[in-house]
């Protein structure tokens, strides 16, 4: 049996099972998976050598712990295909928004475990930021140690109380996007005066991954950070005031309660 499988092989179920082989926690005889399109599982076979199984209700009947990483959108055909191969007590593990762990312990018969998990794409690259919850009595510390181990092998993760998984999304699930888009605007000025495009994006995109790093290494808040960059009277002010006339916290805060809401609609 496997330790860990996968029931969709698209960005996030490929970054977790890349990342638990190159972490070396699991060799590719610990994993299982399947994906829609067969060319795709062959493909993700001859890569990594971890085997790909027949059908869902394989991958679910043959894993300790299934991870379910397809849209929910296709999760009602998933739970068809896996219901009746799953075995009481075993942990399944949802990517997708917005559902519950009690509307996914219904959907699959009620007798299973269920952990939800917010991963974001930047776990393509090992640096990945995921917020999960469970229902902590219901696992052992082994369990608990493992879950950790599975999202920690592409990133950082956190625990958080279900309650708060809809405000994951918007933090780290969703940002992402924001963060292009800043990058892009950002070196779109560059290029304004007089930058080539490539230096501007390669710029711009350094400038915020160091700058995400003082907040994450120096322990400081980001205001302090901030204005430790402001010179009284100097351009970096004079482009914070600018950010502040323009509304630039407003228009963060208003893309967040956008995916919030809707995220609150998935159910």
């Amino acid at each position: 049996m496997a330790k860990v499988g996968f029931i969709g092989m698209g960005n996030m179920g490929s970054a977790i099972l890349k990342g638990l082989l190159k972490k070396g926690t699991y060799g590719p005889q610990d994993l299982l998976f399947t994906a829609a399109h067969r060319e795709k599982m062959e493909q993700v076979t001859v890569e990594t050598g971890v085997p790909h199984a027949s059908s869902n209700r394989e991958c679910a009947e043959s894993s300790q712990y299934l991870i379910l990483a397809v849209k929910p959108q296709y999760f009602d055909e998933v739970f068809d295909d896996i219901r009746e191969g799953l075995r009481p007590g075993q942990i399944v593990v949802s990517l997708a928004p917005g559902l519950t762990i009690k509307s996914l312990r219904e959907r699959m018969g009620g007798q299973v475990r269920v952990v939800r998990a917010m991963p974001n794409t930047p776990a393509l690259l090992g640096e990945g930021m995921t917020g999960v919850a469970y229902e902590a009595e219901a696992y052992s510390e082994e369990e608990k140690a493992e879950i950790r181990e599975i999202f920690t092998s592409c990133g950082k993760a956190e625990l958080v109380e279900e309650r708060q998984m809809d405000a994951v999304g918007c933090v780290s699930g969703c940002s992402p996007a924001f963060v292009y888009m800043f990058i892009e605007a950002l070196a779109d000025s560059g290029v304004k005066y007089g930058l080539p495009r490539k230096t501007a994006y390669e710029m711009a995109a350094q400038t915020v991954l160091g700058s995400a790093k003082m907040v994450l290494e120096t322990g400081k808040h980001p205001g302090q950070l901030k204005d430790e960059v402001c010179s009284p009277g100097g351009t970096t002010i004079a482009g914070v005031s600018a950010l502040e006339e323009w509304g630039l916290r407003n228009a963060v805060i208003k893309a967040a309660d956008a995916s919030y809401e809707k995220s609150q609609k998935i159910k």
